[in-house]
């Protein structure tokens, strides 16, 4: 046994990671398939992530399949469910992985490990007894804060890859029919205000946004306001866009085309949100406010445009909803709005 106990990768043909997470989440992996590639070449790596998040890997050039999870199903019934998984997990174990990567913790990628049958499977320390008995190489957790990139890349430091500084880049793919789409929607510069979140603990009050938004209009700024698809969501920019003179986007957009805004506004103004990556991936202006989520462990990522605003507070982060569950984030709502957010 070497030091570090680290597999030897020379036979490795078919590699699995496995992300089933939000849509976010799964850009902040990016890095992870590079990194697997430039080690071995020659190898086919193939990523496992719900559906809906596809997009966010489509055209990375590391990456060979996309397989997805389609959450819907759990829909139908208990019959089709149940052939549903069969029919993953069958899939996984025909497929001959030699190595997978699970970066999600929980029961499911740690099943798809063990039923994969790969000779070397990697996962973060779990908690479970009979997680533990299935990965040959667990990855311990940093017990302080730790920007996710580098967290998921600690997944595969743990089996001897180790990237340089200037390796560690968010990709993400907007192809050129995409970009022109929506250059010709918006040919004029304009602000991108994203306000949303699904989860509402991370957004600002509503009058604190309405303020951001007269803050811009002063300027003499043309102003976007978008949400995500769910009815919540378009609900609260309708109220944010109520009396002004501003454009919005209710949920309308596909991610990339989603990207292609972000790659052409002037600015994105938003929360700790999958834009705010998105923007970090594209290396756009960006100005996002965090609140009971931490700036170290979801802020900016390699990119020199970025500001974060968030409040000094002893409590900061407490990923809670609302202070002591209350809905209402004190270092949000106590946010002051005035010319310097901009």
């Amino acid at each position: 046994m070497t030091y570090g106990n680290y597999p030897d990768l020379s036979s490795v043909k078919r590699v699995l990671v496995v992300k089933l997470r939000h849509l976010g989440d799964v850009l902040l992996t990016t890095p992870v398939f590079d990194a697997l590639k430039r080690a071995m070449p020659d190898a086919k790596i193939d990523a496992y992530v719900y559906e809906d998040a596809k997009p966010m890997l489509e055209g990375h050039p590391a990456i060979s399949s996309l397989i997805g999870y389609d959450r819907l199903i759990k829909k139908s019934s208990l019959r089709k469910r149940i052939l549903y998984e069969i029919s993953l997990l069958r899939r996984f174990r025909k497929e001959k992985y030699d190595l997978v990567i699970n970066l999600t913790e929980g029961d499911r990628g740690a099943l798809i490990a063990f039923v994969s049958n790969a000779k070397i499977k990697v996962g973060f320390d779990p908690k479970g007894f009979w997680q533990k008995k299935v990965f040959t190489h667990r990855v311990k957790h940093c017990p302080g804060l730790r920007h996710t990139v580098e967290r998921n890349l600690d997944a595969i430091r743990r089996i001897g890859i180790f990237p340089k500084l200037e390796d560690r880049e968010l990709f993400f793919h907007v192809d050129e029919i995409v970009q022109n789409k929506i250059r010709s929607r918006y040919p004029d510069p304009f602000i991108l205000i994203h306000p949303t979140s699904r989860w509402k603990f991370k957004c600002l009050p509503i009058a604190k946004m309405r303020q951001l938004v007269e803050l811009c209009l002063q300027k003499k700024k043309k102003v976007v306001i978008i949400s995500g698809p769910g009815l919540d969501e378009k609900e609260m920019v309708l109220e944010i866009a109520k009396g002004f003179d501003v454009e919005t986007i209710l949920g309308e957009f596909s991610l990339k085309e989603l990207g292609a805004l972000i790659a052409i506004c002037e600015k994105l103004i938003c929360v700790d949100s999958m834009s705010f990556h998105l923007a970090s991936a594209l290396k756009k202006k960006v100005t996002a406010f965090f609140g009971p989520t931490s700036d170290v462990t979801w802020g900016p990522w390699r990119n020199p445009h970025a500001r974060v605003i968030a409040q000094s507070m002893s409590c900061r982060p407490c990923y809670q909803d609302g202070c002591g569950g209350s809905k209402y984030s004190d270092c949000l709502a106590s946010l002051v709005m005035d010319r310097d957010v901009l």
